[in-house]
């Protein structure tokens, strides 16, 4: 299974290689992009780079699975598990795509679908995993141990799992390099937590996404090309719920989800109406609030800190917690 991790990493890789730089060309000529809000001049750049990271993901897997198909049998559980999470993950893709899609353009602000239609598509993505029962019965309940839960972690728990994750990474967003980077600490640390606990499908699955989102994080860094969209917020949401379920790392999933807790009690302060992004004066990112609603303005208000330097804290944070898998 060494070599199979390997394999998705290399693939998914070269095809985010490949596609990313067109897509920038492609989604320009179609005119498919948003403002840029902690810029002085508010650019307008291109959107939706989850497309890309999907496709690295769908292609390394299908050749893998075609791969072991010929040349190394793969048990029927395991087929099925793997097209299960590849429906769900390209399902909840097509759903941030259409948001991007929605999105109205100016040089003020940008609006998609509402808050609470977020959600209620996102269940449609969760069907393949709730219908293979995908997942192991038995979980990890803070302070009450493991238990089995039976049917309740199919028809409850994973949907709601799944939908919270897809989510609340879509939260915690809006400054160039932030949620590429936060990606690339978590599928890092849970991909190589899976591993060294047999979990080699999530792995494959965690590192995988790791590898397409480097090749996409180098093209959204400050200055971004790309923006990620909420096609790759959604999706990257789901492969954290994905990783969690595959894998039955719930208990390294939610430790390394705290951010975004975090972030959605800070947005419930506002009712849902705040944005973590803030207004360009004078090369530094302010904040459009005197409260804290989200954990950006904890810099932001202060009108002291840069764009880049607010994604690094944001990515420093996404660490420090990510690390906590290994030691609670």
């Amino acid at each position: 299974m060494i070599k199979s991790v390997f394999f998705v990493s290399v693939v998914s890789f070269t095809i985010a290689l490949i596609i990313i730089p067109w897509l920038i060309k492609y989604l320009k000529r179609i005119e498919l992009f948003v403002i840029d809000q902690n810029k002085e001049d508010k650019p307008l750049i291109p959107i939706s780079g989850g497309i890309a990271v999907a496709a690295g993901i769908l292609v390394s897997f299908m050749t893998l699975v075609f791969v072991k198909t010929f040349f190394q049998q793969l048990t029927p559980d395991l087929y099925i598990s793997i097209f299960a999470v590849l429906v769900s993950l390209l399902t909840v893709t097509f759903i941030g795509f259409i948001d991007d899609v929605l999105i109205k353009k100016s040089r003020d602000s940008s609006y998609g679908l509402k808050q609470w239609q977020k959600p209620l598509l996102t269940i449609f993505a969760a069907i393949p995993l709730i219908a293979v029962k995908l997942g192991v019965t038995k979980i990890y309940i803070p302070f009450f141990g493991s238990h089995d839960v039976g049917l309740l972690y199919p028809m409850v728990l994973v949907p709601l799992g799944f939908i919270g994750a897809t989510n609340m990474v879509n939260l915690l967003a809006g400054f160039n390099g932030s949620e590429a980077g936060m990606g690339l600490v978590y599928t890092g640390m849970l991909g190589l937590y899976a591993f060294l606990n047999g979990s080699y499908v999530a792995s494959a699955l965690a590192f995988s996404t790791f590898s397409a989102l480097l090749v996409f994080f180098y093209y959204n860094k400050y200055p971004a090309k790309i923006l990620p969209g909420d096609s790759l917020t959604y999706l990257l949401g789901a492969v954290i719920a994905c990783i969690a379920i595959v894998g039955n790392m719930e208990k390294a999933a939610l430790i390394a989800s705290i951010p975004f807790i975090i972030e959605f009690i800070l947005k419930a302060r506002s009712k849902f109406k705040a944005q973590s992004y803030g207004f360009y004066k004078d090369g530094r990112v302010q904040s459009k609030y005197e409260k804290i609603y989200s954990i950006p303005h904890i810099l932001t208000r202060t009108g002291k800190f840069t764009e880049k330097q607010v994604s690094l804290f944001m990515i420093g944070i996404e660490l420090f917690f990510a690390s906590l898998i290994w030691i609670v």
